[in-house]
């Protein structure tokens, strides 16, 4: 039964009355400003739930310039160690006893472990110690970046990991239909689809800019191709450079900017002089970027959603990406973009020189491509989040042992 809220402060369903506001709290390695995929979502969503009167403690590594400790809202701040090749981001080291005299003194409702790693690990396991309702999110395909890192051998083990970790959540949340089924047919149980938004109000094709144009060196009817990513390995950005290399030698004048930063960004920028790297751009500065290009190139296969897909499809900037993640759901065939099929190379960059040649005949309406994101508004994520967390809330009440469910592997 679908919960109904009461002018009371309760929401009901299933037989039992849960008191509103909620108290989440919230437990991952990265969080805003840390500027990447994940932290963004979280941020979004913690923003939501407040704005719809629910009370979020965050518990995460302490950043830059920041101590340990209890913070104002009820959160902690935890030591961390730098993740090895991304030494601005850090992993949360393990923290089940301070969390459980933590959540001893002020019990949340209901703990979102938003990562898999130590600091999650300990909060999963202080939750349960607790009895408190626990819900999980996958963000992040880390058993798929083994092989682009040497570590391949490991998959087998990390994917056990993580099905062990997900089945003793009451449910976990995962961006898209296809990886739902994926993780369904891997074992993982109670998973549940809670899409990511999109802040069209930001991302937007009225920001083009013909200034930033001229700064890339690109004239006005010169194709623009872009790349939004981590600069890492497991990106597969060769692939879009490489479509890049044949969009030029139809189109001379073309530019390929890539924004963004990571570990290979130095190597990747000898590699390929004739792109423009920019490095990181947040807020209006990469609204401008998106908006001010003409085609959208996306050539990873290891995303659980891709949030830079829907934040082109919103600047009015067509996406040539494999059939895969968020490119799967969002982009109607030669409406918006154009789908290949996971891991066809020669096709990518096949259907990238097409895409320009389709772009150059005006094939392409930089409006309906905006338009066709719409719908990813993050109040309405919010709100599908808000169900989804009172629902677990219920189910705890109704049935604790569908809270606690035996793991299907042990570490």
């Amino acid at each position: 039964m679908a919960p109904r809220r009461h002018a009371g402060g309760a929401v009901t369903g299933g037989g039992v009355t849960v008191s509103i506001p909620l108290k989440l709290a919230l437990v991952t390695e990265t969080y805003p400003p840390e500027v990447n995929g994940v932290a963004m979502t979280l941020g979004r969503l913690a923003e939501g739930l407040r704005s719809r009167g629910h009370a979020v403690s965050i518990v995460r590594p302490h950043q830059r310039n920041e101590l340990s400790g209890t913070l104002l809202d009820g959160g902690l701040l935890v030591p961390g160690l730098p993740i090895p090749l991304y030494p601005k981001l850090r992993f949360g080291l393990p923290a089940m006893r301070r969390l459980i005299s933590l959540w001893r003194t002020a019990m949340p409702d209901i703990v979102h472990v938003a990562t898999e790693g130590p600091l999650g690990h300990s909060a999963l396991s202080a939750a349960r110690r607790l009895g408190i309702p626990t819900i999980s999110s996958f963000h992040t395909n880390f058993h798929s970046y083994s092989r682009h890192y040497g570590i391949g051998w490991l998959k087998p083990g990390i994917e056990s990991y993580l099905r062990w970790f997900h089945n003793r959540t009451a449910a976990t949340l995962v961006p898209t239909a296809s990886l739902a089924m994926a993780l369904g047919q891997a074992g993982f149980c109670n998973v549940r689809v809670l899409s990511r938004g999109v802040d069209t109000a930001l991302f937007s094709p009225a920001r083009r800019s013909p200034l930033l144009r001229l700064e890339w060196g690109a004239r006005p009817d010169a194709p623009v191709c872009l790349v939004v990513s981590r600069l890492a390995p497991e990106k597969n950005l060769a692939l879009a450079f490489k479509a890049f290399a044949a969009i030029r030698h139809e189109w001379p004048d073309a530019r390929m900017v890539c924004v963004g930063d990571g570990p290979a960004a130095l190597a990747l920028a000898r590699r390929y002089p004739d792109v423009l790297f920019r490095g990181m751009r947040t807020g209006e500065d990469l609204a401008t970027h998106y908006a001010s290009a003409d085609l959208f190139l996306f050539p990873s296969l290891t995303e659980t959603f891709g949030n830079v897909v829907s934040e082109a499809l919103a600047s009015g900037l067509p996406v040539v990406a494999f059939d895969h993640a968020a490119a799967g759901e969002l982009i109607a065939e030669g409406r918006n973009g154009w789908r290949v099929a996971p891991g066809d190379s020669a096709a990518f960059i096949s259907v990238s020189r097409e895409a320009v040649r389709r772009l150059s005949r005006g094939g392409i309406d930089r409006a309906a491509c905006a338009v066709s994101v719409r719908h990813l508004s993050w109040d309405s994520i919010a709100e599908r989040y808000e169900t989804m967390l009172i629902d677990a809330v219920e189910r705890r009440y109704d049935d604790a042992d569908a809270v606690l469910p035996a793991p299907t592997f042990e570490i």
